[in-house]
């Protein structure tokens, strides 16, 4: 078997990434010598001892790090200021400290500037995901063929950044490197807005009045159920991510309600040549997500 790249590794949140990062690193062997999980609840430490995912359970995160060459930050992004704050005095020197928050300029504004010295800051967001959370929700091939995109801050250094992609290399991903407010333009169109949309919708059928209401439930189609489980997903990871990327979300929320108008229009004025060629754009995405290996 492979040395392990790493020594120690502190997952700090052990929700559905932290948690299938645990049993990857469990399952390989090459990822860590050893696991130390931390988690906000005493329920949730629990569970974990229970599922045998880590090797050891710590409930403080200064505790956690202590000695760790590589600490993962996988809680809910709007929790990483304290956290930063909390271990930023335990960080052994020449550690790795990196994250799976889904919006990164936030994570860099929160985190970087607590980052001791000596410590090397990789912030990275693996683009894989289900409506599930809490420890039990991790599997080992969650992230296999899916993309992992690295942020790195101007003068990372080199090898930090090669040790977290190899990380998620062994863990299944492809890496990719990204400049980090390009990422949050980007992972607005493709994750956030749909995921705002989704929860909208939802919560527009839950408004209806008693009878449309159960009807809407009764008789939902493939449509609606596909935006019922995206609304499923975890409401603090959500809060903290639409708050975190408020700038780059509105904007794409602004295109897309241009768009919602424009086809309003079409359908009120009887423009079908224009809505055809809408489902036609839809149809070529669905095709080239396929082609990719990424529907």
């Amino acid at each position: 078997m492979a040395e392990p790249l790493f020594r120690r590794l502190a997952l700090l949140g052990i929700g559905l990434i932290g948690s299938s990062v645990a049993r990857i690193a469990r399952e390989r062997g090459d990822l860590a010598g050893e696991v130390v999980a931390n988690a906000r609840t005493p329920a949730t430490l629990k569970r974990v001892a229970e599922l045998g995912i880590a090797d050891r359970i710590e409930a403080d995160p200064a505790q956690a790090v202590q000695g760790a060459d590589c600490v993962m930050l996988c809680a809910p992004v709007g929790a990483f200021a304290g956290l930063a704050e909390a271990i930023a005095p335990h960080l052994a020197p020449g550690a790795i400290l990196t994250d799976v928050g889904s919006t990164k300029q936030s994570v860099i504004r929160d985190v970087g500037p607590l980052v001791p010295a000596g410590v090397h800051f990789v912030p990275a967001h693996p683009l894989a995901g289900t409506e599930y959370s809490g420890p039990d929700a991790g599997f080992t091939t969650l992230f296999d063929g899916r993309w992992c995109l690295l942020t790195p801050p101007p003068g990372t250094d080199a090898a930090s950044v090669e040790k977290i992609a190899e990380l998620w290399r062994r863990c299944g991903a492809m890496v990719q490197t990204m400049e980090p407010a390009h990422h949050d333009r980007v992972l607005a169109i493709v994750s956030h807005l749909p995921h705002l949309l989704a929860f909208t919708i939802c919560g527009t059928a839950d408004d209806l009045e008693g009878e449309s209401r159960q009807e809407v439930l009764q008789f939902a189609a493939t449509g609606f159920r596909d935006f019922t489980r995206i609304a499923a997903s975890d409401p603090v990871m959500w809060r903290d991510v639409f708050l975190n990327n408020r700038e780059a979300l509105l904007e794409m929320l602004a295109r897309f309600t241009e768009d919602a108008q424009a086809m309003a229009r079409a359908v009120r004025w009887g423009d079908g040549a224009y809505i055809e060629d809408k489902i036609l754009r839809g149809r070529h995405i669905r095709r080239s997500l396929i082609e990719l290996k990424q529907a």
